[in-house]
């Protein structure tokens, strides 16, 4: 499986885990998402750079 693919992935369960509409998350606050958009941030980076 290519990374990219794997990434991909990644990605999409961690936001499908940050959305707050179970009971034991809506009390988390903005920290899952924020973690998210880190993460995001570092992958348009390294695609950027030729890296991924």
């Amino acid at each position: 499986m290519p990374l990219t693919t794997l990434l991909i992935i990644v990605l999409v369960l961690i936001l499908i885990g940050a959305i707050p509409s179970w009971p034991h998350s809506r009390n988390w606050g903005y920290g899952p998402s924020g973690i998210v958009g880190v993460v995001l941030v570092i992958l348009l980076i390294l695609v950027l750079l030729g890296r991924v």
